[in-house]
């Protein structure tokens, strides 16, 4: 086999006195092909920090309902309903975590803590309440051929019957289109089994981000003309994967989302690298960086201060994400 690619090398100087090389991350796609023997896979256990401690034993718990469903293609469910909201309520009047029409939930809402009522703003209620209804529909289309969870989805979206009439995932776009964002978010929710593929466009994010290095910090920055050319920290992430074709939301702990999360043992330059206060919520996220190798990564810290290389491994250090094309395409643009 051939070396396809070369990373970036250069020298910097982190501060005013510790220097180092960034490292020369020679045939990068092959030595993670080796190592990972394939892409990571698994959905049965949830990705560190992915659901909010407060609904991560109920997801865990009720995404095992049925063969259909799984934690992780549940939490995709409820992330892209409402973000983990509980109280979110759409304008076609859908409600709470799960995004319950009234009608749907007279018919399917389970009392799912057992305290005699069935409360569709109650995540304890809501969340089983998904699950069992992800159940039943996988129960009606269990004799269509094809893939289960796939037809399950497809009968979330456009109903059993149209699933039973087209024997498979009907023709229809929106239908098509949620099947495809649910299963890819899947992967972003479930911790990997194995390692994950590199992103092919990393080492191009990587260049643009270098060559911010010296620039301003800009709260709520995206890097445009009226703004200097400053960014802050997840407006600087996103312009460095705008430049190579991936669009990423603009807020950093909806960019954790925008494709699997390899361990810290595991990280390769291009990955994008989250801080946080609470490290048992993702979507208390408040910092991101690029990681760049050895221990270093590439971030607009904070007012007042420069783009620069900063060390990753400090106690705020949360996870990371090795972003893809298909994840970032799969993140609603409002959660």
């Amino acid at each position: 086999m051939t070396v396809r690619k070369a990373w970036i090398a250069g020298t910097v100087v982190v501060g005013s006195s510790l220097s180092f090389v960034m490292l020369l991350v020679v045939g990068v796609y092959l030595v993670a092909g080796d190592l990972a023997g394939g892409a990571g896979g698994g959905t049965k256990r949830l990705a560190k920090g992915s659901v909010p401690a407060a609904y991560q034993s109920l997801v865990q718990k009720w995404g095992n309902l049925c063969p259909a469903i799984n934690p992780a293609l549940l939490a995709a469910q409820l992330y892209q309903e409402s973000g983990f909201n509980p109280r979110a309520q759409s304008h076609a009047a859908a409600q709470g975590i799960a995004q319950f029409i009234p009608g749907t939930w007279a018919t399917h809402g389970v009392d799912g803590d057992g305290d005699g009522d069935r409360d569709v703003w109650d995540p304890n209620d809501a969340i089983p309440s998904a699950a069992s209804y992800d159940c039943s529909l996988a129960s009606y289309v269990k004799d269509v051929p094809g893939n289960l969870t796939e037809n399950m989805l497809a009968s979330y979206n456009a109903g059993a019957y149209a699933v039973i009439k087209y024997q498979g995932v009907p023709p229809y776009k929106e239908t098509q289109n949620y099947v495809q964002v649910i299963t890819t978010l899947e992967k972003s929710f479930a911790a990997p089994e194995t390692r994950v593929d590199p992103s092919e466009q990393a080492a191009g994010a990587i260049a643009y981000a270098q060559e911010k290095l010296g620039t301003p910090y800009l709260w709520g920055g995206n890097g445009t003309t009226d703004q200097g050319g400053r960014f802050d920290c997840s407006g600087l992430t996103k312009a460095a994967y705008e430049s190579v074709g991936i669009k990423l939301p603009r807020v950093a702990n909806d960019q954790y989302n925008a494709g699997p999360h390899p361990s810290r043992e595991e990280l390769l330059p291009g990955d994008l690298v989250f801080f946080s206060d609470d490290l048992t919520n993702s979507r208390a996220i408040r910092h991101v960086g690029m990681y760049v190798g050895g221990g270093y990564m590439i971030n607009a810290p904070r007012p007042g201060a420069v783009i620069r290389f900063d060390p990753i491994d400090t106690p705020d250090y949360f996870g990371a994400t090795r972003v893809t094309e298909d994840g970032a395409k799969a993140l609603p643009t409002t959660v």
